[in-house]
This record gives C-alpha cells, structure tokens and sequence, in this order.
C-alpha cells in the first residue's frame, strides 16, 4: 500500500514538475507578445521599472526610488534625468524638505501607460475571440482563477 502511494506521489510530482516547466515557457511567451503589442519605444528595463514603480507607489525622491530598485541613488538619478528629458517625469520640490525633489508621472507618461495597457489588452481579446470558441475561453477563465491563486502564494 505505502508503495502505491509513494509511486502515485512520485507521479504527481513528475507531472507537477512537466507543467511548471510549460507554464513557465507558455507565460514567457504570452508576456513577449503583449510586449510586442505596446512597444514604449527605446526605454531600458530600468526606466520602465521606475515608471511603473512610480505609477504604482505614486510619488517618490530619487532616494526612495533608488531603495525600491537596489540601487545606488547616483545610478537613479541618471535614470531619472532621462525619463525627465524624456518628458516622463517631472520634479518638485519636497513640501516638507526642500532640498529633496518629489518625482511624478508627467500626463504624457500616463497617457502612455493607457495607451500601451489598452493596446495589449486589446491584442489579448482579440486573440481569445479569435482562437478559442466558448469552451475553450471558459476552460480560460477558470484557468485565470488558478493562476491568480499561484500569484498569490
């Protein structure tokens, strides 16, 4: 009996182990795909980390960005300069120190955000209502359900 059972737990582990090496490659090629549907031009993982970052968090200094990045604080503020040039992010002086800047989303940036967002979201749809009938995008949804209690494990 503990033999049936060690094999059946050896199975279900190999089977564990196949699908978390196919939902790896599958979730990588999905994010590249939506990647590719909203491209935001020539911007460095970085930079994009700190856009997000600040539309998530809302403001921040360049210290509390570099913190929430594992950098140094010089190394942020060159990546801020160019996000600023950019015409992503604007500056303004702390209310309560000024010697420090507060960082923001510019209104472009958000636009962008939005933009880019609705534009693989889009791409998503139509590929769902394209390519898998009802079943299927119902067979989808509870899939979602699981994936979401992956997350938050």
């Amino acid at each position: 009996m503990d033999d049936d059972r060690d094999r059946q737990n050896d199975t279900d582990a190999a089977r564990a182990l196949a699908v978390a090496g196919e939902l790896r490659v599958v979730v990588s090629r999905l994010k590249r795909r939506l990647r590719e549907q909203a491209d935001v031009g020539d911007l460095t993982t970085s930079q994009k980390s700190v856009l997000l970052h600040l539309e998530r968090e809302g403001p921040a200094t360049v210290t509390m960005l570099a913190r929430a990045q594992n950098m140094r604080p010089q190394s942020m503020g060159a990546i801020v300069s160019t996000l600023q040039v950019a015409g992503l992010v604007n500056g303004a002086p702390d209310p309560s120190d000024g010697r420090q800047t507060i960082l923001s989303l510019t209104p472009a940036c958000r636009d962008m955000i939005t933009a880019g967002r609705a534009a693989r979201e889009d791409w998503l749809f139509r590929a769902i209502h394209a390519n898998l009938d009802r079943q299927e995008q119902e067979q989808l949804a509870d899939a979602v359900e699981l994936l979401k209690r992956l997350a938050a494990s």
